[in-house]
Formats: structure tokens, C-alpha cells, sequence
């Protein structure tokens, strides 16, 4: 079969070395790299990380002619295997491409293994041999061979499965647990001695156990094992869904510590990814946009859908610790009113609407810069809170988000969907059609009815006074030492309109030091102005800065539950928040 042999080739040069092995190949024979990882969508040019490119058939060396940034063609003789061997360059630690030193390695198969045009739907086999001492090798790939004499060989259906099952190699703590009779396993690199694996053992399993009953009465997963691969670094966040596993970086700092029961906020956010990216493992890599069927790993694949897939996994992956009992309702509450309060702070919710922003993912999410919170929306964020919205109003009519969810995967048995199907099942769940909601929350810019639904639920909503940066329209890195830098000038602000700009260095209001914006609050009254001088490109500058009256910017939002509620809204929030 197509086979792939990993060596490390120099790790302090930070080198793979891959040989592709091609049996009966084409006369004319086309390889090439994937531009982009399913699950991120933008591309990335991993072609750019390879080098040395060899190709031969037995002794014969086979010239290699480049079509393109990332496709190569063999002109081969006969019908003897065609191998094709090439370096790449590994120091990326983040979950989406490779890495590799003396101490660790990592790859995704986007990153390191060429696809034989024509021939994805064959049977892939992966294989490594000769690493360090003491280093271990963990994927969810089907292994074919036993750990044994230093070598590991695992196999795949095709390419994409193959490149969907990312690779640990090194020396790394390791857990296993069950959730629901299936097989789990938990590796960690980079944790610090006093690191209480036992605990995050504990609570993924909580996590992992609630998601499968949430999607199947059966309590039985859709695959028949399941791997977390956490790598613990200085500083990071992130995480990457797969079919069988899923690929998370966290600050080492915000692991769980032995002798320590409290749960940081920096541990819940933890949690939280860990939630969101095992709930994908049902939606997005099975129950997918049909947009999505058949990767084209050549180009961007677009979708509308990202709201939904996206979107409604961030809004179920808080929703499940809660449900598993990892954090109470003041805690999930707070959560969410940061969600609510960070997309009410961004002017381009109305500018883009959520099917917009996940078409535009590739050049917009995926490369945000500073205009970025004036020209679109979080699908994200705005998309969680649709899934709210439309989980409140099922609730308080018939039915619920929950039961939506099971039944577009019983609908298309848990394979790709269309917005027509989510409006259809919407419509056999609730018995009305849903066409107006998904019209002006998905397809529009106005801002969701959220308060009132919150409060039918018995969640007080307090909209708190907007802090001064707030109301000048500004978003600011600051501190006593380095002083007030900008980083986002929000669109139609005061700042925006007094001429502040991005990197700009804000140093003195109406002849006074300011070290914080907030320093500023007694020497700025609503309706006056005052000269604020600030930095730029080294020349000082003198802008007049005019203080909004009243209260327009939106704060920060507060929920609560309410104390004393009637005995319908209790029952609606307990089915709510309890599923």
C-alpha cells in the first residue's frame, strides 16, 4: 500500500525526513502538500517548510518537475514503486502544523505527508523507526505493529483519515479512562512536577461521559477509542478537533497542581476547551457542512456554516461542565455574559451577519488584524449566542436546542447537513418553522432578543456602566510601567473621531500623565474636551478628545439568577441548565 516512513533526520535542526512510497505508480505520477488543515481555515503554505525533494524507482533516480507552490509530478518508467523523499522543517508548537526538538515531536499529516493525486481513497500506511531512547509514539491511528525493536506502524482507511490523526512522539505522562464502556486517553508533554494528572484525568472523564449521553440514549460513542494530546508550554491556548483525538495546547501554568482542589479561571477555560473540541468530534467531524464532504486540500473550502459548527459547539462546551458538575450556575453564568458582553463591544456585528463571517473565515477570522472588531463578527461568540437564543425559544415553546442537535444526526446519520436541513429539523422539533429567527439571527445584523429571553428563564440581566474606554470607543494594553498602547479603535467612537490610531501611545490628558486609561476618568467629564497627547512614529501629537454625554457605549453584562422565581421560570431554567 502507499506507505509514509518518518525519521528525525537532525532534531536540533528541527528536521523530519519523509519517504513516500508509491507502488505502481502513474507514468507521469502527481504528489503535493496540502495548502491548509481541516478545522482552520486558512492556508498556510506548509509546502514552504519542505526541502531536498528526491524522487526514484529503485536505483533509478525519477526527475521531479514542480507544477506549483505545493504539487510535484514524477515522470516514472515502468511500473516499479515510486519513492519520494523530502525534509521539512518542524518548529511550529502550535496544534496545526509540526514540530520537533530533542525533547519532543509532533506532526499533523497535512504538514508532512505528500497525497498521491488520484489515489486518497487507497489504504495508507505510517511508520517510524530508530527515535531516541525512551521516547513513546501516540496517535489514534490504527496501529499494525506492536511497540517493538523501536519501530511503530500504524494504518488508515485513506488520506484523509490518515491526516486526520495527529502524531506525539517523546516522553510524556500518560491516563486512561473509560466514559461509557469506550477507551480515552490523555497524554500530556510539558507539565510541571507537581502536575495533578489524576485530577484532569477525572474531569475529562466527567466531560467526555456528559457528551456521549447528550448525543446518544445509547450512551455509545461513534468511534471505538478516543486520545487527548496536550502539550504544556510557558504561554498558549488553543486546540484542533479530529475524527479520534484532538490536539490542545495550554499554559503549563493552568493545569491543575497536586494538593490544590480550587478551580482558576485559567483551569475552567482549560476544561472548556477540552468540552469543545471532544463535542466537535460529533459536530463537525461527523454531522459536517456538505460543503465539507470531500476536502479540497488544495484551496479554501468555503462554508456558512461555520455559525453553526463553530458556533453552537462554543455554546454547548461550557453548557456540558455545568451539566457535568465542574462549575455551578453563577459560574456558567458568568461565562456566558462574557460571551454576550464581547460581542456586544464589537462594531462589525453590524456590519457582517454569522453566515457572512463564516464565509469569510479565511481572510477575515483567520487573519484578524486591528480593524478586525469593525469589519466582521466572531462566528464563534455571535454564534453561541444564537444557539441560546433559539435554545430559549424552543424551550419556552416546545422542544429544545438538544433535541435539534440528536435529530440532525439521526436525520442525516450523522453525516453532512445543509441550513435547509437545520431549518426542517428546527421546524419537526418546535412544530413552527423557524425561517424569521434564522432570517434575522443568522442572516442579519441585528442584535438577539437575549435579555428578555435570559429573564422568561429567571437570569437577571444588569448592564453595567460602561468603563471610560468603553465610551471612548478604544481597546488599550496598559500598565504602570509601559504606560497606555492601542490596540483597536472601534468604529464611530470618540477616539476614532478625535483621530486616535492603532500603536498609538497615549501619555497626557489636558496637560496631566496618564499611565492607565483610567487615569484619565476625573480629568474627562461627559460633554467636555480636552487635548490628549499621545505618540506616533515618534512625533508627539496634540488631538482634541471629546467625551461622549450619557451612557450610549455598551458595558459589561451581569447575570444572575434570580432569587425568588415564579415556579414556571424555575422549571424552565432547571431543564435548561440541568438538559
Amino acid at each position: 500500500m502507499i506507505s509514509y516512513r518518518i525519521d528525525i533526520a537532525d532534531a536540533n535542526a528541527h528536521l523530519f525526513r519523509v519517504t513516500l512510497t508509491i507502488p505502481q505508480p502513474a507514468a507521469r505520477q502527481r504528489v503535493s502538500l496540502p495548502v491548509w488543515i481541516p478545522g482552520s481555515y486558512l492556508v498556510r503554505e506548509f509546502a514552504r517548510h519542505l526541502s531536498a525533494l528526491e524522487a526514484r524507482q529503485g536505483a533509478r533516480a525519477v526527475p521531479l518537475v514542480q507544477i506549483d507552490k505545493a504539487t510535484w509530478e514524477a515522470e516514472c518508467t515502468g511500473r516499479a514503486a515510486l519513492a519520494v523523499s523530502c525534509l521539512v522543517y518542524a518548529f511550529d508548537s502550535s496544534v496545526r502544523t509540526a514540530f520537533l526538538d530533542a525533547q519532543r515531536g509532533f506532526f499533523n499529516g497535512t504538514s508532512l505527508c505528500l497525497r498521491v493525486e488520484g489515489r486518497e481513497a487507497e489504504s495508507h500506511r505510517l511508520e517510524m523507526r530508530e527515535l531516541p531512547r525512551g521516547w513513546q509514539v501516540v496517535t489514534a491511528m490504527h496501529p499494525v505493529e506492536p511497540d517493538a525493536a523501536g519501530r511503530w506502524a500504524f494504518e488508515a482507511a485513506n488520506y484523509d483519515e490518515l491526516v486526520d490523526h495527529p502524531v506525539e512522539l517523546g516522553r510524556f505522562w500518560r491516563g486512561r479512562f473509560k466514559a461509557h464502556g469506550v477507551p480515552h486517553e490523555l497524554v500530556v508533554a510539558g507539565a510541571l512536577p507537581d502536575f495533578d494528572g489524576d485530577r484532569l484525568l477525572a474531569d475529562a472523564q466527567r466531560i467526555c461521559e456528559t457528551a456521549v449521553a447528550f448525543w446518544h440514549d445509547s450512551k455509545r460513542a461513534p468511534f471505538d477509542r478516543y486520545l487527548f494530546i496536550l502539550n504544556a508550554v510557558d504561554d498558549g491556548y488553543g486546540g484542533l478537533e479530529h475524527r479520534a483525538s484532538t490536539a490542545l495546547i495550554a499554559a503549563r501554568r493552568d493545569l491543575p497542581q497536586r494538593g490544590k482542589s480550587d478551580s482558576s479561571d485559567a483551569y475552567v477555560t482549560l476544561l472548556g476547551l477540552i468540552s469543545h473540541e471532544y463535542f466537535h468530534t460529533w459536530n463537525v467531524k461527523r454531522l459536517k457542512p456538505r460543503d465539507f464532504e470531500r476536502y479540497d486540500y488544495a484551496r479554501e473550502n468555503y462554508t456558512e456554516l461555520l455559525w453553526f459548527f463553530e458556533g453552537f459547539t462554543s455554546y454547548y462546551d461550557d453548557l456540558l461542565l455545568l451539566r457535568a458538575g465542574l462549575i455551578d450556575n453563577a459560574r456558567y453564568l458568568k461565562l456566558l455574559a462574557k460571551t454576550i458582553t464581547g460581542v456586544q463591544g464589537t462594531p462589525g456585528r453590524k456590519v457582517q451577519n454569522v453566515a457572512q463571517a463564516s464565509f469569510d473565515a479565511w481572510v477575515k477570522y483567520y487573519r484578524g488584524d486591528e480593524n478586525t472588531p469593525n469589519a466582521t463578527v466572531s462566528y464563534y461568540t455571535k454564534g453561541a449566542l444564537v444557539a441560546l437564543a433559539l435554545d430559549l425559544t424552543l424551550r419556552a415553546e416546545n422542544g429544545s436546542l438538544d433535541e435539534v442537535m440528536r435529530a440532525l444526526w439521526a436525520r442525516s446519520a450523522g453525516g453532512p447537513i445543509t441550513e435547509a436541513d437545520i431549518a426542517q429539523v428546527l421546524h419537526d422539533v418546535a412544530g413552527r418553522s423557524f425561517a424569521a429567527e434564522l432570517r434575522d439571527w443568522v442572516h442579519g445584523t441585528d442584535d438577539l432578543p437575549l435579555q428578555p429571553l435570559l429573564e422568561r428563564f429567571a437570569v437577571q440581566w444588569q448592564a453595567q456602566a460602561p468603563t471610560l474606554a468603553q465610551r471612548l470607543g478604544l481597546r488599550v494594553s496598559e500598565s504602570a510601567l509601559t504606560g497606555v498602547k492601542v490596540t483597536n479603535v472601534l468604529r464611530g467612537g470618540a477616539a476614532e473621531q478625535a483621530g486616535v490610531s492603532t500603536g498609538d501611545e497615549l501619555l497626557a490628558v489636558d496637560g496631566w500623565r496618564i499611565r492607565r486609561v483610567d487615569d484619565a476618568q476625573r480629568l474627562l467629564k461627559p460633554g467636555s474636551t480636552a487635548p490628549l497627547l499621545l505618540s506616533r512614529d515618534q512625533r508627539l501629537m496634540t488631538v482634541p478628545l471629546a467625551c461622549p454625554k450619557g451612557d450610549a457605549a455598551v458595558g459589561s453584562v451581569l447575570l444572575s439568577v434570580e432569587a425568588k422565581p415564579s415556579r414556571t421560570a424555575a422549571a424552565l431554567r432547571k431543564a435548561w441548565l440541568t438538559g
